[in-house]
């Protein structure tokens, strides 16, 4: 049975659309995060831990128009910190902070005195980390900060989980797209089958996926 070109082609243009879509999230993510604290700037770092980076993934404010993409070892700064304890901080005195790396901020172009930050979390696992960088003080409600945050981390983790998700499947299709294409066609062959058939067909593939799962 041959490969399908053409719905490997449409499956990884659909992943590729997806991965956008959630840029877009997190990017609206960060801008309201913002807007909500009258902060300087606002970022989503995802963890990358085949790199053993953080890797800005939206930024709004300061440096939005060029950190978007760029890493550092996520063992350092106040988000290396936030991501291995998955702990969230408040530091409204950066200067004093053993944890802040001055030479990272310096590198972005814009050095903070204040910082929020919390962990992205899904399912027990910390993914990112979601900052807050120079709110305004009047903006400060009396509303745990941390706790206003966390419902913005609570949609940038989901969001941000489903993008790696994406970006792992369109890894796979572009590196073994022949073989996710014999698959599909195997699936869409039983579209033909009689219903018991079909149901055996299944079976196995589920069988397949307990296998390897």
């Amino acid at each position: 049975m041959s490969s399908d070109p053409g719905l490997v082609a449409t499956v990884t243009a659909a992943v590729a659309g997806a991965d956008g879509d959630h840029r877009r999230l997190l990017q609206s993510i960060v801008e309201v995060a913002r807007a909500i604290f009258a902060a300087q700037a606002s970022s989503i770092f995802m963890f990358v831990p085949e790199r053993g980076e953080l890797l800005f993934e939206a930024v709004a404010g300061a440096g939005q128009e060029s950190l978007v993409g760029r890493a550092f070892p996520a063992d350092r700064g106040i988000a290396g910190w936030v991501l291995a304890s998955g702990e969230p901080m408040i530091i409204d005195d950066l200067s004093g902070s053993p944890a802040f790396a001055h030479d990272l901020a310096e590198s972005t172009g814009y050095v903070p005195g204040v910082i929020m930050a919390v962990p992205l979390v899904h399912d027990e696992h910390v993914g990112g980390v979601l900052e807050v960088l120079d709110p305004a003080p009047q903006a400060r409600s009396a509303i745990s900060e941390l706790d206003l945050l966390s419902l913005f981390a609570v949609q940038a983790a989901l969001a941000l989980r489903i993008a790696q998700r994406g970006r792992s499947a369109g890894a796979a299709l572009e590196s073994h797209g022949a073989d996710y294409g014999e698959l599909i066609s195997v699936v869409r062959a039983f579209e033909d089958l009689g219903a018991e058939r079909r149901s055996a067909g299944l079976r196995l593939i589920g069988s397949l996926r307990d296998l390897i799962a």
